[in-house]
């Protein structure tokens, strides 16, 4: 790292494929700064030498070539644990496993291209350093509109750190969501190359972070009046057992007996809150809604408690697949609410028209129309859901039906025992901040957790662990600034920033 810093003046002056291997490089060393392993100290170093190389570039489509190889790196070492799904059903698909991360990086690049490419059109100084960190933030809000979406890892959840320190530095998502914390990344990461002023700002702006996070912590408290006493269920089932089929059976008694237990515990530690189970995404093996005989079942083994949501696959009204949660109700486990995933996976749930081969089973799925609030008998209004659409900043809950909290089921076993996992359930942590819920997690494989309105986390059954998690459910908080205003407030701060970019660099030319 002290290489490349001491040297970047020298790389970013490189032309051709060496310029091209440089930037690839930069960004793999970016990605490291993503949960698990938050080695943010990276962040100067790959960014400024970005900012650098876009100086030196001939002209904008220079640049934005940069910004593209850039971007490969960051997207081909970030998303690496991708192949762990190919590698499931290589027997189809081994020829996809190296060209997974890749893949995605290609169709992510040119909104970081277009980033650099832009950013190249403004004078150099100061001002051009603001206007890149603008456009990166823009153009990361922009990930949502690629095929179904795919804001993975956005750059402000790098401050994910566990425990305190991590709670600490989240804490202004309340306001100004996971995408403001992205444009601060950014801005800071490009500190070495202010004047001193500008540094000097950035440090204030640091200490005004890390104050304003610790404040709201601190000045926030959890009250346990209304939520329910909750009973994850993770089965640690083996993705291959589940796509064979071979021990459906088994499975779903493994379920049953886990249920028994966590409901059995629940019941005694409960205090009179009513207690609700869970179990992950697609865990019963089959089509729940069309079982008769498995519903009540279910009911049977949680028995006691005031309702049970499964995850499940349906074949709707409408004659196509959706991935769905369903509530059932005692006595009979009667299905009261049924939730279908809005937000689909792509390449795994739905396949784009371009690709010329098939890798989705069947035709896919179809997603539902949007996210919702259950209002269940005994319930807190609960918002379910399902796997990777808890990763939207800002479209997880219904604006004009807020629940009291969040259910999110989950199957993180197609992508091992990797980063994945680990970066999916920072995604759910950084949702109860900027919305001030409360979020239950039930995993398959794990990770399960429970975190409270600020973030906090509460309890975990950690990855490839069989058993259940009983926990009570804080109340929400007051709704936050970004619950109410959405990413119209990191776009706008965005905006802002840009704009005093251009004016920094036309009116204040070479104070940089």
């Amino acid at each position: 790292m002290m290489f490349l810093y001491e040297n970047y003046m020298k790389l970013s002056r490189l032309r051709g494929w060496r310029a091209d291997l440089v930037m690839a490089l930069a960004g793999g060393v970016y990605a490291l700064a993503f949960p698990p392993l938050h080695l943010v100290v990276v962040l100067p170093v790959a960014f400024c030498l970005l900012a650098r190389a876009i100086d030196s570039a001939a002209d904008w489509r220079e640049a934005a070539r940069r910004g593209f190889m850039f971007a490969m790196g960051l997207y081909t070492v970030g998303l690496y644990w991708l192949m762990y799904a190919i590698l499931i059903r290589a027997d189809d698909f081994w020829w996809l496993v190296p060209l997974a991360s890749p893949g995605c990086a290609v169709i992510l690049a040119p909104l970081s291209a277009l980033t650099a490419g832009l950013s190249r059109l403004v004078p150099r100084g100061t001002g051009r350093l603001l206007a890149l960190a603008a456009l990166w933030t823009i153009t990361d809000m922009a990930r949502v509109f690629v095929f179904s979406g795919f804001p993975w890892n956005p750059p402000g959840s790098v401050w994910e750190f566990p425990g305190l320190a991590g709670d600490v530095m989240i804490q202004p998502a309340a306001w100004i969501g996971v995408d403001g914390l992205t444009l601060l990344t950014c801005l800071l990461s490009l500190a070495p190359l202010y004047a001193r002023a500008g540094r000097l700002a950035c440090l204030a702006v640091m200490v005004a972070w890390v104050a304003s996070g610790a404040l709201r912590l601190t000045s926030t408290h959890d009250t346990y009046r209304h939520n329910p006493e909750v009973v994850l269920v993770q089965g640690n089932v083996p993705e291959t057992d589940k796509i064979t089929g071979s021990s459906d059976v088994a499975i779903f008694r493994r379920y049953l007996a886990l249920t028994r237990q966590g409901v059995t515990q629940a019941l005694r530690e409960s205090d009179g809150r009513p207690v609700v189970f869970a179990w992950p995404e697609s865990a019963f093996p089959g089509l729940l809604l069309e079982d008769d005989i498995a519903r009540p079942m279910i009911a049977q083994a949680g028995a006691g408690a005031a309702a049970g949501i499964i995850g499940t696959v349906r074949w709707a009204e409408d004659r196509h697949w959706r991935n769905s949660m369903a509530a059932l109700l005692p006595p009979d486990g009667h299905a009261a609410a049924i939730y279908d995933k809005a937000h689909l996976v792509p390449f795994g749930e739905y396949q784009p028209a371009f690709l010329p081969f098939h890798v989705v089973p069947g035709d896919g799925m179809t997603p539902g129309p949007n996210v919702s609030t259950w209002h269940l008998p005994g319930i807190p209004p609960v918002g379910p859901l399902i796997c990777y659409e808890v990763i939207f900043s800002g479209q997880v809950v219904d604006a004009h039906d807020r629940p009291d909290w969040l259910m999110n089921s989950t199957n993180d076993a197609w992508y091992g025992n990797s980063a994945g996992p680990r970066q999916h359930l920072a995604a759910v942590r950084l949702r109860a901040v900027e919305e001030g819920i409360p979020v239950a997690r039930a995993a398959n494989t794990g990770i399960s957790a429970v975190f409270d309105g600020r973030g906090h986390e509460l309890a975990r059954l950690g990855w490839n662990r069989q058993g259940v998690l009983v926990h009570t459910l804080p109340d929400a908080l007051p709704c936050t600034l970004f619950g109410r205003y959405g990413r119209l407030i990191p776009l706008l701060l965005a905006l802002l920033t840009g704009l005093a970019g251009l004016w920094y660099g036309r009116v204040l030319r070479g104070t940089a």
